[in-house]
């Protein structure tokens, strides 16, 4: 099958949801035929550079509405190009996107769930937690950069949210990894969902799988950057650490 040419999509909104997160709604003629229910799956950005290549950039699709889409996007310190086009942009401006790809969500029909994740991954988490069930029961973990970043979300009772401040993204990962070695396994099968920075990704994936003993089919588990590294980079790093685990 061929592969589908990115949509063009025009800025409607643009809204600061909290100090390190900015929303840009989309919409426009690429809504013509964008799959429904979407929210939760992945599209890539193409940036147009200064020497013609076309770069992208991969964003999870935070909700979804008739004709419009929202993307948050982290205010990440360093400048890319993301970053700085969701400061930067206007409404009326015009972008091409590709996807969506597929969402990847917990499994409602296990006995308990675990979610963890940085800034990078809230919109997936929100999405996930959307989807919950009134009887489910768990634990969620979200690291932000700031006290002011935390959202309020709504849970089923039996799922508790533990909220972590790292004004440093990507370094300290301790932080978020003592928090989740704090909470207790439950009884029964688990789903459990992670995505947050590369090495942080790592560290939590040994520890799940050695220490707590979780079986590879009940654990999702992803990075969605890299710590000092774009997007290219990452996918790299990517790419060798899954050769490592195969060997």
């Amino acid at each position: 099958m061929a592969k589908r040419e990115p949509r063009q999509f025009k800025v409607i909104d643009v809204k600061r949801i909290t100090p390190n997160l900015q929303r840009i709604t989309l919409g426009g003629k690429g809504m013509s035929d964008f799959p429904d229910n979407s929210e939760g799956g992945y599209v890539k950005l193409n940036f147009s550079q200064a020497d013609e290549r076309i770069i992208t950039r991969t964003y999870s699709i935070r909700s979804q509405r008739k004709g419009e889409i929202d993307i948050d996007f982290v205010l990440h310190n360093d400048g890319g190009p993301a970053s700085r086009w969701a400061v930067e942009c206007e409404k009326g401006d015009l972008i091409k996107i590709g996807g969506p790809g597929p969402k990847t969500l917990v499994d409602l029909e296990a006995d308990w769930i675990f979610i963890v994740g940085d800034m990078t991954a809230l919109p997936a988490i929100s999405v996930n937690i959307e989807n919950l069930l009134s009887h489910t029961v768990g634990n969620i973990v979200i690291e932000v950069i700031d006290e002011a970043d935390i959202q309020s979300l709504v849970t089923p009772e039996g799922v508790k949210i533990k909220w972590i401040v790292n004004p440093k993204p990507g370094q300290n990962p301790e932080l978020l990894i003592d928090c989740v070695r704090g909470i207790p396994t439950l009884n029964g099968q688990p789903s459990i969902w992670a995505a947050c920075e590369f090495n942080s990704m790592r560290i939590l994936r040994d520890y799940f799988r050695t220490e707590r003993q979780i079986n590879k089919d009940n654990l999702y588990i992803s990075s969605y950057w890299k710590h000092g590294s774009n997007e290219e980079n990452h996918r790299d790093a990517k790419r060798a650490d899954i050769n490592d685990i195969r060997t």
